[in-house]
Protein backbone atom coordinates (compact mmCIF):
# COMPACT_ATOMS: atom_id res chain seq x y z
CA UNK A 1 0.00 0.00 0.00
CA UNK A 2 2.77 2.65 1.10
CA UNK A 3 5.90 2.88 -0.90
CA UNK A 4 9.43 2.92 0.29
CA UNK A 5 10.57 6.63 1.03
CA UNK A 6 14.04 6.45 -1.25
CA UNK A 7 17.15 8.65 -1.74
CA UNK A 8 15.28 10.87 -4.34
CA UNK A 9 12.63 11.29 -2.29
CA UNK A 10 14.46 12.38 0.57
CA UNK A 11 16.67 14.93 -1.28
CA UNK A 12 13.34 16.42 -2.75
CA UNK A 13 12.11 16.90 0.94
CA UNK A 14 15.00 18.45 1.95
CA UNK A 15 15.01 20.54 -0.85
CA UNK A 16 11.35 21.77 0.42
CA UNK A 17 12.40 22.31 3.76
CA UNK A 18 14.95 24.31 2.85
CA UNK A 19 12.75 26.53 0.49
CA UNK A 20 10.57 26.50 3.43
CA UNK A 21 12.28 26.98 6.51
CA UNK A 22 15.37 29.17 4.74
CA UNK A 23 19.17 28.14 6.00
CA UNK A 24 19.16 30.54 8.85
CA UNK A 25 16.18 28.85 10.31
CA UNK A 26 17.06 25.05 9.89
CA UNK A 27 19.83 24.82 12.43
CA UNK A 28 17.40 26.17 15.36
CA UNK A 29 14.17 23.77 13.36
CA UNK A 30 16.93 20.52 14.15
CA UNK A 31 18.03 21.60 17.10
CA UNK A 32 14.06 22.11 18.26
CA UNK A 33 13.41 18.54 16.99
CA UNK A 34 16.15 16.93 19.02
CA UNK A 35 14.96 18.36 21.89
CA UNK A 36 11.76 17.16 21.61
CA UNK A 37 13.02 13.94 21.21
CA UNK A 38 15.00 13.68 23.79
CA UNK A 39 11.96 14.40 25.81
CA UNK A 40 9.61 12.16 23.79
CA UNK A 41 12.41 9.18 24.89
CA UNK A 42 12.62 10.50 28.42
CA UNK A 43 8.62 10.25 28.79
CA UNK A 44 8.60 6.78 27.35
CA UNK A 45 11.58 5.84 29.61
CA UNK A 46 9.78 7.51 32.44
CA UNK A 47 6.49 5.29 31.73
CA UNK A 48 8.16 2.53 31.57
CA UNK A 49 9.86 2.50 34.76
CA UNK A 50 6.35 3.70 36.68
CA UNK A 51 4.31 0.40 34.96
CA UNK A 52 6.97 -1.57 36.14
CA UNK A 53 6.68 -0.83 39.64
CA UNK A 54 2.90 -0.56 40.01
CA UNK A 55 3.22 -3.93 38.24
CA UNK A 56 5.35 -4.74 41.34
CA UNK A 57 3.16 -3.14 44.00
CA UNK A 58 0.48 -5.39 42.67
CA UNK A 59 -3.28 -4.00 41.62
CA UNK A 60 -3.88 -0.71 42.28
CA UNK A 61 -6.70 -0.31 45.15
CA UNK A 62 -8.05 3.01 43.86
CA UNK A 63 -10.00 1.90 40.78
Amino acid sequence: MFAVIGVPELVIILIIVLLVFGSTQLPRLARSLGRAHKEYKKGIKEGDASEDTESEEGPSKNK
